[in-house]
């Protein structure tokens, strides 16, 4: 295992072209903390998302794939994995010590029990409501019954059957499909986080409003069932001991209960939603598996996420102003922050005042010369490394850009309004 190290951490994605690994680099790609690496074994999105990429990995059944996995990982002083396909993230777990480097996932014992949805249902049936399981065709005394891969993601393989017939024909070709009550009702995601102790911090529930390919393509945060579903994460928490990001799924049966689907030891693509009112899950998981110490901030505003190869969000605030830090937020090194400027100039449009509220310890105007955008700002105010941001912020109508977790903590306590880190602008965005 590699030891401490001064940030950014050099984290590595695979595969990177999953939808999976896309929220993984829209949730990373902003903070000063990470340098982002993917890798793939076939010549998918990723390499047009990630600016540094690797390419030709041997497939996850090749022999080879672990020893070549880890000299990518050695050459490239890599300081964590970050799996992103559930079958990745099981084999990887299992070779963490092979490849030198930590794997951002559970343990072993928990990410093998997740991968099997039957002994998933064994592990946790005397803890929550799971779906009945059928041994044999024999033993169905209710149509419809659902079928469904043991081992498996997207929906691949599924069948509602409505006779014995359908059952028969279906696993002629399909035999190691579960058979499994029909739950009619609706379905959900619950997001969670647990941290380096196993301690559930956050679930959050959202309905899988429309499904396509498997994935839910439209969702929205809501707190209905807030007291079961907290009921059921610590449930499963506590007997699957979780680290970092993970998630089940729920559907309510005949009766409306709320019966379990599955449990996945990663975060969901769909987890975006939640990201975008602060719960940013990857750089969680990051931190947490790197032993740094973390809390949960959470805005109050409900979250609309709609996909269509690409995220939009809805977020029903008003704001006449925007507050937003220099360093490390509108400028990332030695570059600007392209998404940031989009959004300021997306503000200047619509006439909302932008203020640059910054502690910059050079010489102010010789920075905001030397990168263009000394125009931006209707006003400038320029502090001293000692003073209080939340003292120069006189309006509600207002929100804060600020890539210092601190600074954000701090401002929505004092000031009472809604805080965004660089990632999370990208809900801020309107595409029209």
């Amino acid at each position: 295992m590699t030891g401490e190290k001064q940030f950014p951490f050099n984290i590595l994605v695979f595969p990177c072209g999953s939808e999976v690994a896309l929220e993984i680099h829209r949730s990373l790609c902003y903070s000063r903390h990470i340098n982002l690496i993917g890798a793939s074994s076939t010549n998918d999105h990723g390499r047009f998302v990630f600016q540094n990429y690797i390419g030709d990995l041997p497939f996850i059944t090749d022999q080879k794939f672990i020893n070549k996995l880890a000299s990518v990982c050695k050459d490239n002083k890599i300081d964590a994995i970050f799996p992103a396909m559930d079958s990745v993230l099981d084999l990887l777990k299992k070779n963490e010590h092979r490849l030198n480097c930590k794997v951002i996932a559970s343990s072993p014992e928990t990410t093998r029990v997740c991968l099997s949805k039957k002994k998933t249902y064994e592990v946790l049936k005397e803890n929550v409501a799971v779906p009945r399981l059928y041994n044999s065709v024999d033993e169905i005394d209710t149509y419809p019954v659902f079928l469904k891969p043991d081992v498996g993601y997207g929906s691949r393989g599924v069948k509602k059957c409505n006779t014995r017939v359908d059952v028969l024909n279906h696993l002629s070709t399909n035999a190691d499909n579960l058979i499994l009550e029909w739950l009619p009702g609706k379905e959900y995601t619950v997001d969670c986080f647990s941290d380096v102790h196993g301690n559930l911090l956050y679930a959050g529930m959202r309905p899988r409003r429309r499904i396509m390919n498997g994935i839910s393509v439209n969702t929205i945060t809501t707190n209905e069932y807030q007291n079961d579903v907290m009921s059921i994460a610590n449930a499963i928490n506590d007997k699957l001991k979780f680290t970092g990001a993970w998630f089940f799924q729920l559907k309510e049966n005949t009766k409306g209960k709320l019966t379990l689907l599955e449990v996945a030891s990663r975060m969901g693509g769909s987890s975006a939603a939640y990201r975008i009112k602060g719960i940013n899950f990857a750089l969680l998981s990051v931190f947490t598996h790197m032993q740094i110490p973390v809390d949960i901030l959470e805005n109050n505003y409900t979250v609309e996420l709609d996909r269509a190869l690409s995220n939009s969000y809805h977020i029903p605030i008003f704001y006449n102003e925007v507050y937003v830090d220099l360093d490390d937020c509108l400028i990332l090194g030695n570059h600007i922050n392209n998404l940031l400027v989009s959004f300021l100039h997306q503000c200047i449009n619509n006439k909302i005042k932008i203020i640059l509220l910054t502690k910059h310890e050079a010489d102010l105007n010789q920075t905001l010369n030397k990168h263009r955008i000394s125009q931006l700002f209707d006003q400038i105010i320029h502090i001293k490394k000692t003073d209080e941001k939340s003292n120069y912020i006189k309006t509600k109508d207002a929100i804060f850009i600020d890539d210092s977790h601190v600074e954000r903590k701090k401002i929505s306590a004092n000031c009472n309004i809604p805080v965004f880190s660089p990632d999370m602008v990208e809900g801020l965005l309107k595409f029209y």
